[in-house]
């Protein structure tokens, strides 16, 4: 049941993200128990990303209440997760009994995920870590574990259709600590493995010092990298290039800061106005794209028909739910069209019937997923034309982002210098 659960969410994921990406599966141990140590800032996706996208088999640390919730309920159970006991949810339990279980799962050479900030967030930075971690690794008395620090980067984490970056980080091996009366290891040991923990995660994530800061870092990052295709790790790398760029211009010298985000800010309004992307500036049709939307279109529109009620409640039972909370609107998302997707299938089939109704069980995902890919092209089809339709305003902002990356490119000369 694991295994199957598991495939089956891998290729909702791939669904739900228009691109996944995995880096540093190199660094993973297999012959010895592993903690994955994470970020969270996206709510139940974090996990399955990881439970999918791991190397090796995972036990999820979750929190208790998540096990007496409807369908949440029967998946953390049915993937061997462990309970965590936090007061503000006022469950009965505690950690020496989530301590224990985990370190069952590591005596058998198993592995677990923890995400040591103890709740997702939207914070621009980690939040401090918990010792939970730490506590349990030491406290196993066992000659080798692995923890193998994980960042999670998403480049929009509440949008269907964007993508993330899983890095697994190179391993921090914990040998056995001294225990004390209490059953737990010195707290030095503690706060000492904890630290490291969070050197090694801040080194695999994006992180500033405010929400303002990473939306004009992102601006600018895609201004400059448009046109071409980068990889995520890349994209990621670079952003926290640029966070070290604005906070040497913020502190050293914040008026060409400002002239540098003024220029941006104008450079957008200009693609707003143009109804252009930067991305798509390079002014290229594929004809075989025409050709594919062409024949497809028809069953692209039926697919759409069928399914955009669905879609809208998805969306609405997300705004409604997520009470504006970045980190659980994926999450309420992927939760409600697990759910009602497939009864919109159920309800069509059983108002045709018969065969045909049985038919059109399998059909109408098919038809869900050819719209999908159909109007994502369609788009990239007309955002090509159009930038091929406006020549001038095209070429007018090509120079207007080449301006930019040569005053983003002047900021990295004066750093290195």
């Amino acid at each position: 049941m694991r295994d199957l659960l598991t495939r089956f969410f891998r290729r909702l994921l791939r669904l739900f993200f228009r691109r996944i990406e995995i880096v540093g599966l190199e660094n993973v141990p297999l012959d010895r128990p592993v903690i994955f140590a994470a970020n969270h800032p996206n709510g139940l996706v974090d996990p399955l990303l990881i439970l999918c996208f791991a190397p090796r088999a995972v036990s999820l640390l979750a929190k208790a209440p998540l096990f007496r919730y409807p369908i949440i309920g029967y998946f953390v159970r049915a993937l061997d997760s462990i309970p965590v006991y936090r007061k503000q949810d006022k469950t009965t339990g505690s950690n020496q009994e989530t301590f224990a279980r985990a370190r069952d799962v590591l005596h058998r050479g198993g592995s677990i995920a923890i995400f040591p900030e103890g709740t997702t967030h939207s914070d621009p930075r980690l939040r401090e870590l918990k010792t939970g971690v730490s506590r349990i690794a030491l406290g196993a008395q066992m000659e080798s574990i692995a923890i193998v620090p994980t960042g999670i980067y998403y480049t929009a984490k509440q949008t269907f259709r964007s993508e993330t970056l899983v890095c697994f980080g190179p391993s921090i091996e914990v040998k056995p600590a001294a225990i004390g009366e209490d059953g737990d290891p010195a707290a030095d040991a503690v706060l000492a493995l904890t630290a490291e923990i969070e050197k090694e995660l801040t080194g695999l994530t994006l992180q500033a010092d405010s929400h303002a800061a990473l939306e004009l870092i992102g601006r600018a990052e895609r201004i400059f990298s448009a046109g071409a295709p980068q990889a995520l790790a890349s994209e990621l790398d670079l952003r926290r290039r640029f966070v070290d760029g604005y906070h040497y211009l913020r502190e050293r010298d914040p008026e060409r800061l400002e002239h540098l985000a003024s220029a941006v800010r104008q450079f957008e309004s200009e693609l707003g106005g143009a109804r252009l992307d930067p991305e798509k500036l390079a002014a290229r049709v594929e004809p075989i794209a025409v050709v594919r939307v062409l024949l497809l279109f028809p069953l692209a529109l039926i697919g759409a028909a069928i399914h955009y009620p669905t879609y809208r409640l998805v969306g609405a039972l997300s705004s409604r739910f997520s009470a504006g909370a970045d980190e659980m609107t994926a999450t309420i998302k992927f939760i409600a069209a697990l759910a009602f997707y497939p009864l919109t299938w159920l309800a069509i089939a059983l108002l045709i019937g018969g065969i045909p109704g049985l038919i059109l069980i399998i059909v109408l995902p098919l038809l869900g997923y050819v719209a999908l890919q159909v109007f994502e092209e369609l788009d990239e089809v007309i955002g090509g034309a159009r930038a091929l339709v406006r020549r001038r305003t095209r070429e007018r902002l090509v120079a207007h982002r080449q301006l930019i990356r040569d005053q983003i490119l002047a900021v990295a000369d004066t750093i290195s210098r």
